[in-house]
C-alpha cells in the first residue's frame, strides 16, 4: 500500500524565511507567558498613615527592593484608593476615549500598582493599544533614532554613515563597538559625522557605564540609555545593582548635561534566568514603575534584546505594544524598541512597525540600523540599511511621519565625502593619523565594511587609546575642524556643547529641531481625535513623498514616445476600413496611439516587431492578416470585438500600444473574449506569434490549445501599473468617439515593404 504523498505546498512553505523563526509554546513554569501567569499577583494596594504598606498582595515586611522603591517613590498615596478601585475595563475605555485628557489618565497611573496597570492594558486589543498610544505619547512631533556602527570600528565609515543618518532626519544616533577599547575613536568619529550637514543631533556611545560617562564628560556624547532596569530582585542583584544605584547613575548623567533614559523590556529576566514564573508584561510593568519612581525622563523599552523571544510567544507583538503604552501612560518619553530584528520574515517585520508608524512615537525605533545588517554591532535592527527605502515608502503610503526624509543620491555622496574628509582632517590636526587618499575613496563608495580598504580594528585601538590618554575633548575637535576649514561642522559641534550647558534637552521627550529644543513641555501631545494632534505640514508632506522612482506623465512620454516625429510613418492609412468577406480574414485592431505616440510594449518590444509576429502567426495558422487602426476606443476588449466584426472570418485581435491583447469573436459580448493576454510585461514575441496563429486556427473551426503567458508570482501591478495608467492616459487622449476605423498598410525599409 503506497503512502499518501506530501503536499508540495509544505515544501514551498519550508523554503520561506519564516521557517527560520522558532515559536515558543506557552510554558509558565519556564517563564514563557505574555499577558498572564498563575504566579502574577492580583492588583491590590493599602495605605496606612500616608505610607504604602501593601502592593499586589504583598505586605510591607515582604517587600523586595522593587516593591520598596515603587512604594516609596512611584505610588501617590492621595491617588491610590481612587485608582485601584476603578474597573480595569473602565480605565481601558478612558485610554481610548478622545474626550478624556492625558493628564487625568497620567494622574490615575500614579496610583496604580504594576498588576493594576497590567490588568488595564490586558483588556485592550492591539488596535486599541495603538490608538491609546497615539493619545498618550508625550511629545506631539514623532522622531527616530539610528544605529551607526561597523564591523571594523572604522572611523572613516562611522563619520560617513553618521552624516548620512543625520541627513535622513534621525534625531538621535547611537554607536557601539566590536572592540571595547575603540570606544573613544568611535565616539569622536560619530560626533564629527553627526555635525556634517545639520546641527542638533543627539549622540550616544554605548559602552560600560563608567566609561560612557567619561566619554560624555569629554563632550562627545549628549545622551545615554544603557541604564538597565529589571523586573525581579534577583536580576538586579546579578548585575550588582539596585534601583537606588541606577537612580544615582541617571542623576550623574543628568547633572553633567547628558540626557538619560533607562532600558528595560519584556523577556530580559527570562533571558537572565530570573523570571520567577511571572508573565513578561507584569515584570515589565514593575520595571516601568521603577523608572518613573527614579525620576528619569524616559525609557527605551518594547522588548529591546528580548524582543525576538517575546515575539516567539503567542500574542508577543501585542505585549510589546502594551508595555510601550504603559511607558507613555506613566509620563515617560518612549524610545519604543523596534531596534532588534524579531523575525526573518519581512512580512512580520513590516507588520511590527506599522502600529508605531500609525500612532507615532517619541522615537519610533530605539535604533534603526542605518547601516548594513552585517555592520550592525548591536545585531541587526528591525529595519537596516538594506530596507531604508522600504521604510521611506511606508511613510509615503500611509501619509505618516516616521521621522525620516528621502535624500537625493548626489546629496548623499557629497555629505559622505565631506564627513570622511572632516574626520581625516581632525585625525591629522590632532596628530592621531594621516589618512591615505585611497582609504578616503574606498570608504566613500562602500555600502559596508566588507567593501572598504581602510582602518583595521587594531589601528583604531591605538588611536582610541591616544584620545583617552591625552584627554582630548570635543573642544579639541572643534578647534581642529575650524583650523582645517570645516567651519560649519565646528559650529555645529560647538552648538551641541552649548546645549550641554543650558540643559534644555534634559526635558521629557526632548529632541533638537532647527536649532531649538522640542519636548513634551513646548510640544505636548494634544491628540483629542480627528483634526487634533500631530499633522504633517504641507512642506513636510512634500518632503516625505519625494521618494526615488517617481513616475510622471512627462518621464513616461520621454521614454515611450517616438523620439523623431519627422520620421516616415511605418503604418500608413489607406482609407476607411470595411467588413471583409474572406473567411480567412483576421483583422488586427490597433489602438489609437499604436506606433504613433507610443512605439514599444511594456516588455520593451518594438511595436514593429510585435506586428510582424502577429501577422506571421496569422499566416502560419492559415489566415490572412489585415491591419486596422481603431480610433473610437482604446479598450482592449472593444478593440478586439470591433476587429472581429470587421473581419471576414468573424475573428479578430485587439492590441494596445502597451502590449495588452485579446483574441475576440464577432458574436460575443465585449468582455467575453476567446483569449486574453493581460500580462504584457512578460509577453514575448513568440507569444504574439502564437496569438496570431491561434486566431487563424479558430477561424478554420479548429480548437487550438489556449496560450498561457506564464508569470512567476511577480507583483506585476506594483511594477507596472503606474506606467501602464499613464500610457493608457495617452491612448485615451487620442480617442475620437465617432471616428471610423482606418485600413492600414505597413511599410518597412527604404523601398517600403507593403503588408
Amino acid at each position: 500500500m503506497t503512502s499518501t504523498p506530501r503536499w508540495r505546498r509544505f515544501d514551498e512553505w519550508d523554503s520561506r524565511q519564516l521557517r527560520h523563526d522558532l515559536f515558543a509554546a506557552e510554558d509558565v513554569e519556564a517563564g514563557f507567558a505574555t499577558f498572564h501567569s498563575p504566579w502574577d499577583p492580583a492588583p491590590s494596594a493599602r495605605v496606612e498613615n500616608g505610607r504604602v504598606v501593601e502592593i499586589d498582595g504583598k505586605g510591607e515586611k515582604d517587600f523586595d527592593i522593587l516593591d520598596a522603591y515603587i512604594a516609596a517613590h512611584h505610588l501617590d498615596p492621595e491617588v491610590i484608593d481612587e485608582a485601584m478601585a476603578m474597573d480595569p475595563v473602565e480605565v481601558a475605555r478612558m485610554l481610548v476615549d478622545i474626550n478624556v485628557p492625558r493628564e487625568k489618565l497620567e494622574r490615575l497611573a500614579r496610583g496604580m500598582t504594576p498588576a493594576k496597570l497590567v490588568s488595564v492594558v490586558t483588556a485592550m486589543s492591539s488596535l486599541e493599544i495603538a490608538f491609546a498610544y497615539s493619545k498618550m505619547r508625550q511629545r506631539r512631533t514623532p522622531g527616530n533614532q539610528a544605529h551607526v556602527t561597523n564591523a571594523k570600528d572604522d572611523p572613516l565609515q562611522l563619520a560617513a554613515d553618521a552624516a548620512f543618518a543625520v541627513a535622513l532626519g534621525f534625531d538621535e544616533i547611537e554607536t557601539t563597538m566590536r572592540v571595547a577599547s575603540n570606544s573613544w575613536a568611535n565616539a569622536m568619529a560619530c560626533a564629527v559625522g553627526a555635525a556634517v550637514g545639520r546641527g542638533g543631533v543627539l549622540f550616544q556611545c554605548s559602552i560600560e557605564e563608567a566609561e560612557e560617562l567619561q566619554i560624555g564628560m569629554a563632550g562627545f556624547t549628549s545622551y545615554a540609555e544603557t541604564v538597565s532596569v529589571y523586573g525581579t530582585e534577583a536580576a538586579f542583584v546579578d548585575g550588582d545593582d539596585t534601583p537606588w544605584s541606577k537612580a544615582f547613575l541617571t542623576a550623574a548623567y543628568a547633572s553633567r548635561g547628558i540626557k538619560a533614559r533607562c532600558t528595560s523590556g519584556a523577556s530580559a529576566e527570562l533571558l537572565m534566568g530570573f523570571h520567577e514564573r511571572q508573565s513578561v508584561l507584569y515584570l515589565e510593568a514593575r520595571c516601568l514603575c521603577l523608572q518613573r519612581a527614579m525620576g528619569v525622563q524616559g525609557t527605551q523599552n518594547g522588548g529591546i534584546d528580548g524582543a525576538p523571544l517575546t515575539s516567539s510567544m503567542a500574542g508577543g507583538m501585542r505585549e510589546l505594544m502594551a508595555e510601550n503604552l504603559i511607558a507613555v501612560w506613566l509620563g515617560l518619553e518612549c524610545a519604543s524598541g523596534n531596534d532588534t530584528r524579531v523575525s526573518e520574515s519581512e512580512i512580520r517585520v513590516g507588520a511590527k512597525i506599522t502600529p508605531y508608524l500609525m500612532a507615532g512615537s517619541d522615537l519610533i525605533c530605539s535604533g534603526f540600523g542605518s547601516i548594513r545588517k552585517y555592520d550592525n554591532t548591536f545585531n541587526p535592527s528591525l529595519f537596516n540599511g538594506e530596507e531604508i527605502e522600504d521604510y521611506l515608502t511606508l511613510q509615503r503610503d500611509f501619509q505618516a511621519d516616521g521621522g525620516l526624509t528621502p535624500i537625493t543620491e548626489s546629496s548623499v555622496e557629497q555629505l559622505r565625502m565631506r564627513a570622511i574628509r572632516a574626520i581625516a582632517a581632525v585625525f591629522e590636526e590632532l596628530d592621531l593619523k594621516k589618512v591615505p587618499e585611497e582609504w578616503v575613496q574606498s570608504v566613500a563608495a562602500a555600502s559596508g565594511s566588507q567593501e572598504t580598504d581602510s582602518f583595521t580594528p587594531g589601528e583604531v585601538t591605538r588611536i582610541s587609546e591616544a584620545i583617552r590618554k591625552r584627554g582630548l575633548s570635543a573642544l579639541d575637535v572643534v578647534r581642529a575642524l575650524s583650523k582645517r576649514g570645516f567651519g560649519e561642522e565646528a559650529e555645529n559641534l560647538l552648538f551641541m556643547l552649548r546645549q550641554r550647558i543650558s540643559g534644555d534637552y534634559l526635558q521629557t521627550s526632548a529632541i533638537l529641531r532647527d536649532g531649538k529644543v522640542v519636548s513634551a513641555l513646548n510640544d505636548p501631545n494634544d491628540y483629542q481625535g480627528p483634526g487634533s494632534g500631530y499633522r504633517m505640514s504641507d512642506a513636510r508632506w512634500h518632503a516625505v513623498r519625494e521618494v526615488r522612482g517617481l513616475q510622471t506623465r512627462a518621464t513616461v512620454l520621454e521614454r515611450e514616445r517616438r523620439h523623431d516625429p519627422t520620421a516616415t510613418p511605418w503604418l500608413v492609412a489607406k482609407g476607411e476600413a470595411v467588413k471583409g468577406d474572406d473567411p480567412r480574414d483576421i483583422v488586427i485592431g490597433l489602438s489609437p496611439a499604436f506606433g504613433v505616440e507610443l512605439t514599444r510594449t511594456t516588455a520593451g518590444h518594438d511595436l514593429i516587431d510585435v506586428v510582424l509576429a502577429l501577422t506571421e502567426g496569422v499566416r502560419e495558422g492559415g489566415g490572412t492578416p489585415r491591419l486596422v487602426r481603431m480610433r473610437h476606443t482604446a479598450d482592449t476588449s472593444f478593440l478586439g470585438l470591433t476587429a472581429a466584426r470587421l473581419s471576414g472570418s468573424g475573428y479578430g485581435i485587439g492590441i494596445q500600444a502597451k502590449g495588452t491583447a485579446v483574441i475576440h469573436r464577432a458574436d460575443r459580448l465585449p468582455h467575453m473574449n476567446i483569449e486574453l493576454f493581460s500580462n504584457a510585461p512578460v509577453t514575448t514575441l513568440e507569444h504574439y506569434r502564437a496569438m496570431g496563429r491561434n486566431a487563424a486556427r479558430y477561424a478554420k473551426g479548429e480548437a487550438p490549445e489556449p496560450i498561457v503567458v506564464p508569470v512567476d508570482g511577480q507583483s506585476l501591478a506594483a511594477r507596472y501599473h503606474v506606467r501602464v495608467a499613464m500610457l493608457y492616459a495617452i491612448e485615451t487622449g487620442l480617442v475620437v468617439a465617432d471616428a471610423p476605423p482606418l485600413e492600414l498598410s505597413m511599410t518597412l525599409g527604404q523601398g517600403g515593404i507593403p503588408t
